[in-house]
């Protein structure tokens, strides 16, 4: 069953696990996120919008596009301005299209909610003396057991931001050398520890981690 949503001021035909590009939209990777303004589903057309329906997707990566050029001279008058822009973006992928008034299966954040959380300085201590509290307070002990020496950048896998790197770290996931060694039977159990419905494999966790493991070699 497709949708129609409205956000940013564009109208986007959607569908369960599309994933698309949208104007900024707040939270982190792996949060979700709720459009109510859906214009239409199947068959039904709303007027503007249909009464109890709602799309529910995951955040992947905020991003920035490339970079455009603005450049403008006035003949004669010596006068030249040259700007640069980079558009924010979200990149999200779509998990439920819901209608009836039907509850979502997953709740999404509230992102008024997390920013004070991420902005506090004293948790930042709290979360390297016990990393397996994590940043979630319903995430369980941790995982796995964490490699000696310094944690990886994890950031550098793509999809993977601050928040969901201190959940990793939470887990005990501090190295590229340690993701990329992981199992079938691993990548199941951290894919249902993060409700990830299969986006570490659809990611190519293990293989981007092989890589930067040996580029930082």
């Amino acid at each position: 069953m497709f949708a129609v949503i409205k956000t940013g001021g564009k109208q986007y035909s959607v569908a369960a696990s599309d994933r698309l590009r949208v104007e900024k939209l707040a939270g982190e990777p792996g949060d979700m996120i709720e459009f109510n303004e859906v214009l239409m589903v199947g068959e039904t057309v709303g007027n503007p919008h249909v009464e109890g329906a709602m799309v529910t997707a995951e955040i992947i990566e905020q991003g920035r596009a490339r970079k455009v050029i603005a450049f403008k001279k006035r003949r004669r008058q010596n006068s030249r301005r040259k700007i640069g822009h980079r558009q924010h973006f979200t990149l999200v992928e779509i998990a439920e299209v819901l209608t009836d008034g039907a509850k979502p299966s997953k709740k999404a954040a509230a992102p008024k909610k997390e920013k004070p959380l991420e902005d506090k300085p004293v948790e930042k201590p709290a979360e390297t003396a016990a990393p397996e509290t994590g940043e979630d307070s319903s995430a369980p002990a941790a995982l796995f057991t964490a490699p000696e020496g310094e944690p990886d950048d994890l950031k550098r896998i793509s999809g993977v931001g601050p928040v969901l790197e201190k959940k990793l770290h939470a887990f005990g996931v501090t190295k590229f050398e340690q993701v990329a060694a992981f199992t079938k039977e691993d990548i199941d159990k951290l894919d249902e520890a993060l409700s990830f419905k299969g986006r570490i494999e659809r990611d190519e966790w293990t293989k981007q981690a092989a890589e930067l493991a040996k580029s930082s070699d």
